[in-house]
């Protein structure tokens, strides 16, 4: 059943608060979707993001950032005054994340002082549901606010050391834990609204779920013993990747490396839980980094770059039995892209998930390449580029004279048709399962509009967003029709 859909994350959407958000426009780019005839929404990671601004750098992999609580949504609820959400209005075309750190929690913690009693029955019940993480995530977060937002391995060592519970700071900072809490439970209610209404439009959703996880996490702090940490809590070695045609020194991502060992004693039982509590978000949830559960490339703590890091063994074929027999009901894609080996192909086979071909990496004229559409199974997802790689405008505008004519030749691009359209037409032709189109490439953005450089550390990254004019009539006709074009609307391929 060929399909397609868009990738957009949620803070890319139009909003006048300063970030895109779980509100109205989420439900309007629903609508978009589902009359374009789409079967999915990808976003990427929706854990509450810390220094960096990255989703894949977040403070706990089972959180939800709480940048994404809709204000309009909280007024209407009772929870906050027009008056006081005017405060966060902004006229910034792009996401500015310090202006949202400074003013966003204490709109949120207004509305957690108003909401708390009232909806007590129903946060303990969902703190009940979420026992697993919520508690030492909340305490976590307040902890790190009590302390003037150091890492949790500069704190001291009575609650440094005690692995997500302690008395003493649990009684002394109720008010602020109570206020985080509250902060996933409103987070969870209009995240559940919103998937519950793109499903009755035919609309899934794919997340994104990051190999690795932050050292200043409170997925470390509580369970250092998953980690490859020394006796004082420091990462040995750290993840990243070697060096490659794209960067010289590679990439220093800096997150601790995960003790496998540990992890396959008790089954693998915290990837899980973290892959479940995933499931409940996501329809679909796509392994970012998937060569790392083959081999992963290892650096000694403290190096500059990822040069001089090793290639070690990852957990392979038991972790992708124990995931399957834990998770039996998740749809999963595996991020195949980056170094690949035997390994990694052999392990991509083994656990049948659906790899991923990247057209903007296709067309070097200089080699063969399997990311051709000709060369596609059915059992891949294909994408014209991923939010790391450009916009297809700007890689049709940097592409080597020798590999554009390769290109123009392969999908017999024409100045009619418009470059960008064909290479989207050529991607729709192909066997892949599921094509997904970046929104940018739709829109047919320029560089200015590029999500992320890898490598590069702050803005413009991450802080795109798409203006409210964009969700017009012509354009979703025109995706609409290629899309029936070429067999992947999804109301008659479900038919």
């Amino acid at each position: 059943m060929r399909q397609s859909g868009i990738l957009l994350h949620i803070t890319s959407l139009p909003s006048p608060h300063g970030v895109g958000t779980l509100g109205s426009w989420a439900y309007r780019f629903v609508d978009f979707l589902s009359g374009a005839g789409q079967s999915y929404w990808q976003i990427l990671p929706l854990g509450p993001t810390g220094y960096g601004d990255s989703p894949y750098q977040t403070f706990s992999a089972f959180a939800g950032n709480p940048y994404l609580i809709d204000l309009d949504f909280l007024a209407a609820d009772g929870l906050l005054t027009a008056e006081e959400i005017s405060s966060a209005d902004t006229s910034g075309e792009t996401v500015d994340f310090g202006r949202l750190y400074e003013t966003r929690p204490a709109l949120l913690k207004l509305a957690c002082s108003r909401g708390f009693a009232r909806d007590a029955q129903a946060v303990s019940r969902f703190a009940a549901d979420n026992g697993g993480w919520l508690q030492s995530y909340a305490l976590f977060m307040a902890v790190k606010e009590y302390f003037g937002g150091k890492p949790w391995y500069e704190w001291p060592d009575e609650i440094r050391l005690c692995r997500g519970r302690c008395a003493e700071y649990e009684a002394l900072l109720r008010h602020e834990i109570d206020y985080h809490v509250y902060a996933q439970f409103l987070f969870n209610r209009q995240w559940t609204a919103l998937k519950s209404y793109a499903a009755e439009k035919g609309i899934e959703f794919i997340g994104d779920v990051p190999i690795y996880v932050p050292l200043d996490s409170a997925d470390v702090w509580a369970n250092p013993q998953l980690f490859q940490l020394d006796a004082d809590m420091r990462p040995r070695e750290v993840a990243g990747v070697p060096p490659d045609a794209f960067t010289a020194d590679g990439q220093l991502w800096g997150n601790p490396l995960y003790d496998w060992d540990a992890m396959a004693r008790d089954g693998y039982r915290w990837w899980q839980n973290r892959l479940n509590a995933a499931a409940k978000l996501f329809d679909v949830v796509r392994i970012d980094h998937f060569r790392g559960l083959a081999s992963y490339w290892a650096v000694p703590a403290g190096e500059k770059t990822a040069k001089n890091g090793k290639w070690r063994s990852g957990p392979g074929k038991p972790f992708i039995s124990a995931v399957k027999n834990g998770c039996p009901s998740i749809r999963f894609i595996a991020e195949d892209l980056g170094y690949l080996t035997d390994d990694v192909r052999e392990l991509l086979e083994f656990s049948g998930f659906p790899g991923m071909k990247i057209l903007e990496f296709a067309f070097d004229c200089r080699e063969p390449s399997n990311y051709l559409p000709h060369t596609y199974g059915e059992n891949c997802v294909c994408y014209v580029g991923t939010h790391d790689n450009a916009t297809l405008v700007q890689w049709l505008c940097e592409l080597r004279d020798e590999d554009h004519e390769y290109a123009k030749k392969y999908l017999g691009l024409n100045l009619e048709e418009g470059y960008a359209a064909g290479v989207i037409r050529g991607g729709m032709a192909s066997a892949a399962e599921l094509f997904i189109v970046q929104m940018q490439d739709w829109l047919e953005f320029g560089a200015n509009a590029r999500m992320n450089t890898p490598g590069s550390f702050g803005a413009p990254n991450w802080r795109w967003r798409m203006k409210a004019d964009a969700l017009n009539c012509k354009l979703q006709k025109n995706i609409y029709n290629t899309t029936v074009l070429y067999g992947r609307d999804r109301r008659i391929t479900n038919g």
